[in-house]
């Protein structure tokens, strides 16, 4: 596992490198679909990271956000997404970062998330404890929702249609507040080290949460679907937190669920 964690990390800050030098000639980007964002940025670093995974792993299967993985009947299978938050990137907000996540027979067992503009390595392997530039870290020790800091994110895509307003209000009047940074990956790294006590969102994709969702459970946190089932790469929603918070957290998602409103939305 350690061969893999380790090239994982490699693969990250070269990729990572490359991100910054884009990112300091501000390059432009272009329409995805309706609203989602790509920049040349995106194009490059995925091509780099797959290219690299290609060359060390010729045999596994690359799951990558702007499709030049590859395919395959492999039991290993990696999730690649090579700049996370990249309409933070395209508009020159400082965080975004490069993310990797293997799995095996359906098993999470390394993932990474690199922000190079502070170059923070989070790192996780299954059963070998997660990681910030080599040193151990762990959930915050946070016992109740009211003191909490919490992180969730909206989709660009199909906005108007998303319910994630509902849950936001409701958190933030349970908690200390609510951020909302344009990074899912970072999010649950920074759940995973105890900068955030909880994380939520709905509709992520595989490659913008594996990695995020290893780091937290092997740093001590919990995760789960916002119904506290399990936390699928293919479900509808995600919650990962310290495990502390967790049961309060399912709570208040049960009332917002069912339309029980804790905190009354303030009248215009």
């Amino acid at each position: 596992m350690r061969s893999f964690v380790e090239a994982s990390k490699e693969i990250a800050r070269e990729a990572g490198s490359l991100l910054l030098r884009y990112f300091e000639r501000r390059v432009g980007y272009e329409l995805k679909g309706e609203a989602d964002l790509i920049t040349e940025a995106d194009r490059a670093s995925e091509r780099l990271v797959v290219d690299r995974l290609r060359s060390y792993f010729p045999g596994h299967a690359i799951v990558a956000e702007e499709g030049t993985g590859q395919g395959g009947d492999s039991e290993y299978r990696w999730y690649v997404d090579p700049l996370d938050g990249t309409t933070n990137f395209a508009h020159g907000f400082p965080m975004f970062n490069v993310t990797l996540a293997l799995e095996h027979a359906g098993r999470l067992v390394a993932g990474v998330v690199y922000d190079p503009l502070r170059d923070e390595m989070f790192s996780a392997e299954l059963g070998g404890g997660a990681y910030l530039n080599n040193r151990r870290i762990h959930v915050s020790s946070t016992d109740r929702l009211e003191v909490s800091l919490l992180a969730t994110g909206f989709p660009s895509w199909k906005r108007h249609r998303n319910i994630n307003v509902h849950f936001f209000h409701q958190a933030a009047m349970a908690s200390h507040g609510v951020r909302r940074a344009g990074s899912a990956a970072l999010d649950l790294a920074y759940v995973a080290c105890g900068r955030l006590d909880g994380y939520w969102e709905f509709g992520l994709n595989p490659w913008d949460m594996a990695a995020g969702l290893l780091l937290v459970t092997e740093a001590g946190g919990r995760v789960s679907d916002m119904r506290g089932g399990p936390a699928l790469l293919t479900g509808p929603h995600i919650v990962a937190d310290n495990g502390r918070i967790h049961d309060e957290l399912l709570a208040l998602f049960e009332d917002v669920f069912a339309g029980r409103y804790r905190v009354p939305l303030p009248a215009l």
